[in-house]
Order: C-alpha cells, then structure tokens, then sequence
C-alpha cells in the first residue's frame, strides 16, 4: 500500500506486479512473485485496490489468456492511506513555539492594512494576504498547543535521569527565553495593526466573502445568499480567533499571554524535577520510593507468616495490647492475636470520635442569652438598612446614573450587586439588560447611554464612576398564595 501511496504522489496511475515487488519497502528479501500476487488479489477483495486487465504486454494469444492485471488505489483505498498517513504524522509530530511565525504575522498585517488604504482595493491580493495570514497563525496555534501539552509529559518521563534532564533544561530553558522575548515584543505590535485594521476588518471580509461565493456552481438566488453569508460568518470567526490570541478584553484574557504564563510556569516545573533528583543523589528520604521498595518485599516473603513480620516491623503494630482499656478478667497473653482474644466493651465515644469521655463533672452550660440578645440586634439593624436601601433604589422609575447622587455604604452595596447581576447578563456594550435578581425579588432594567457619556456618585465608601445608564429598579409583585 506504502508503494501505491507513492505511485500515486509520482501521478503514476497503475503498478503491475513486479514493479510492486521492484519498488516496495520490505523488511527483508522480496517474496516470491505468486505471494505478491495473492496478498494484491486479497486487497482487491477488501476494496483498497481495484484492478483492470493488462494487455500492453500481450505479444502471443497464450499471453492474451493468461490473467495480467494493473493495479491502482480505490477510492476507500486511498482515504484509508490518508487517514493512516496523517495519524503517522500526528503521532511524529513534535510542537514548537514559532518565533518566526510570528513574524510572518506581523508582516501580513501589516500588508493587509496598506491593502485595506489603497484605492482601488485589489481583493486578490487581500484574499491571498488573509489565506496566507490564516495558514500561519493555525499553524502557530497548533504547534505552540502541542508543544506545551508535551512539556509535562517530557519533563516527567526524564525524571529519572539526571544527565538528560540536565541537559534538557540548559536547551529548554534557553528556547523559553527567547520565544517569550520574541513574544512580548511581536504580540504587541500585533495587537496594534489588528487595532488600526479593526474599522476596515469587517468590508475586507465582505469582499473576500464575495469573492469565494462568486467560484460556488450556480444555485438559485436564496442559495447563493446562503452561501455568502456562510462563507463570511466562517472569515469572522477566523478574524475573532486572530483577535482573541494578542487583544485582551474586559471578559477572555489573550491567549498569548496564557502562552507566556504556561512557557515560564515550564521553567520552575523543570527546576523541580532537578530538585528532586538532588534530593534522592543527597540521600533525603523519598517517601514513594521507600513505599515501592517495601512493595517489592512484601512480593517476595514466602508466606504470610514472613509478611506478618514485614508489616509490623515496617509499621510497627505489634499485637501487644496497649490500649488504655478496661481488661478482661480472664489473663490474655502480650503476643494473642485480637481476633483470638477475647471482646472488650468499648466507650460510645471512642468508637465515634476516636477518644475517652473525660472523668469527672460534666462542665457548666453557659449562659449565651446576652450574645443571643446581640446578634438579633445586629440582624435587624441590618435588615433595617437593607430595606432602607432598596426603598430608596427600587423606586421602579428610571433614572440616569449621573443622577442618583450621594449613596450611603448600605445603598452603594446595593447597587453594586444589581449592577453586577444585570451586566452579567450583558453580551455587548450596547446591549439593553433585563433582569431579575437572584432572590426574586428586584427587576433590573439597565439601558446603555452613548460611549461618551459619564456617570460619577459619591458615596461613603468611594468615588464610583463609568460609562452613564438609564437604569430602572422595581420590586418584583409576587401572587400570593
């Protein structure tokens, strides 16, 4: 199949059976021609190869009857070699962090930004810059994916040798360094030409969404408009994934950043495995290792006699009866097993909490009506307040922000919650909110003002200040029963 795979990257479109036996990779001495023929008839059978009649070849009419045949990969065949192929090459695979793919990417958004200026817009050019941008980046993604998710798993299948972990560390830790240098110093200007390109970023992939729907195979005119809106909500989605690695919001954090906080945690991790192996060269205890030497003892005593022995010299239990119980009448010897011995009553409460009443009165029950009286009045003092409050904000009018002046401690907490539960539900900036809190018992409407409008309070526990709402509370009427 290997040598079907590369006649076929060759755009050869069949192999006769001793050119499979010339060109194939074996192991050890070509088979015989009658085995090559029967293992190519049986995967003719099984639907990877599909096979015609050779008459180039037929020079005599004994020829003409006798069974030639060219060989060539089905369809089923060559997905299969496909799918084996990129399972290979996925098991090979090493990650990478890609200094230079992100240079690549620095410089292809920068010509998409001199692209996007000029006039008349060459979409060819646009198309081709943002594919080329796309294959870059998800090859950055992807490697710097594999590459952390293989550092673990190399770092703790070196732990046992120290001169390779020596030596991987001095490699490692210089690769880190200069991939988060490369990385601080590109991610920001990254993030700045996605920032200058963000007014135009949207007409760009119009026009290059354009463009691919216009090589589609005709369809009526509602598939064709499908087909647009597909192709330009998959460029969005590429665009966000771009803009979600180097520009942090309010709400995901950049995951370049992850990528730098995971590529230093690597190097403390790698210092830790040295520690440890100088701790165990030193002759410091290691709890795992006397645990599994004990195992191995344990797996070669002869009877349980001998492993009895092992467990109380390793753990000290020895079956002398030290409990500070009342004993039996009759006389028990030191070495009697307890099953073999005879019961002991035991206390309710050593069997329950592991310990002896104590001896003696049982202690005075205190007197805790005054801290009772206390804590009634700090609660309903608070409840108070708490009612104050909401009779003051929940008034069901709407109101701006900027206008609801001073707020007390108790108002000001109050309105922090609220407007923390409604801009939860928030997906964008300038969306309207509409929200009830999570007792019940509030309504909370909140209406998004223009981006330049401010609103500042006062209050007795700070200076409050952003972006101006309309905001309206309301108690929420609940049916009685």
């Amino acid at each position: 199949m290997e040598a079907f795979a590369a006649a076929k990257r060759q755009f050869r479109l069949h192999l006769r059976p001793d050119e499979v036996r010339a060109e194939a990779q074996w192991l050890a001495e070509p088979p015989p021609s009658e085995e090559v023929q029967q293992a190519l008839t049986q995967l003719v059978e099984w639907g990877n190869l599909q096979s015609q009649p050779d008459t180039a070849r037929v020079s005599t009419l004994e020829d003409f009857y006798r069974a030639r045949f060219l060989y060539s990969l089905s369809a089923g065949g060559e997905a299969a070699e496909t799918g084996l192929a990129a399972f290979a090459q996925a098991l090979a695979r090493r990650g990478e962090l890609q200094s230079v793919a992100l240079e690549d990417i620095l410089g292809r958004l920068s010509a998409l930004r001199m692209l996007a200026g000029a006039e008349p817009m060459d979409v060819a050019k646009v198309h081709e810059t943002l594919r080329d941008l796309v294959t870059v980046f998800t090859g950055l993604a992807e490697n710097a994916q594999a590459f952390m998710a293989g550092l673990a798993r190399t770092i703790e299948l070196q732990r046992a040798d120290l001169q390779a972990v020596m030596a991987y560390k001095a490699r490692l830790v210089g690769y880190l360094e200069r991939f988060i240098g490369d990385l601080v110093t590109r991610s920001a200007r990254i993030a700045h030409e996605i920032a200058e390109l963000a007014p135009q970023a949207e007409d760009l992939l119009r026009r290059v969404a354009e463009r691919e729907a216009r090589d589609a195979a005709p369809d009526n005119e509602a598939a064709e408009v499908q087909l647009h809106a597909e192709r330009l909500d998959a460029w969005r989605e590429r665009w966000n994934g771009l803009k979600g690695w180097f520009v942090s919001d309010v709400r995901q954090q950049a995951q370049s950043e992850l990528l730098r906080s995971q590529a230093r945690a690597a190097i403390p991790r790698l210092l830790a495995a040295v520690a440890t192996l100088n701790e165990r060269r030193s002759g410091r205890s290691d709890r795992s290792a006397d645990y599994r030497l004990l195992a191995r003892w344990f797996a070669e005593t002869a009877s349980d006699a001998e492993a009895h022995r092992l467990w109380r010299a390793g753990f000290a239990l020895n079956p002398a009866r030290h409990l500070s119980l009342a004993a039996p009448d009759d006389d028990v010897a030191a070495n009697a097993a307890w099953a073999d011995g005879p019961p002991i009553e035991i206390v309710p409460r050593l069997r329950e909490r592991g310990q002896l009443a104590r001896r003696g009165a049982p202690p005075r029950v205190r007197d805790r009506s005054a801290e009772r009286e206390l804590l009634a009045q700090q609660l309903a003092e608070e409840s108070a307040q708490v009612r104050a409050a909401r009779a003051r904000l929940a008034s069901g009018k709407a109101i701006h922000l900027s206008d609801l002046g001073g707020l007390d401690r108790h108002e000001f907490r109050l309105f922090l919650a609220l407007l923390a539960e409604a801009l939860s539900a928030q997906k964008h900036p300038d969306q309207p909110v509409d929200r009830t809190t999570a007792d019940g018992l509030l309504h909370v409407r909140l209406q998004p003002l223009a981006p330049h409008t401010q609103a500042r309070l006062n209050t007795d526990l700070g200076r409050f200040s952003g972006r101006d709402h309309v905001i309206t509370i309301s108690v929420v009427e609940r049916v009685g029963a």
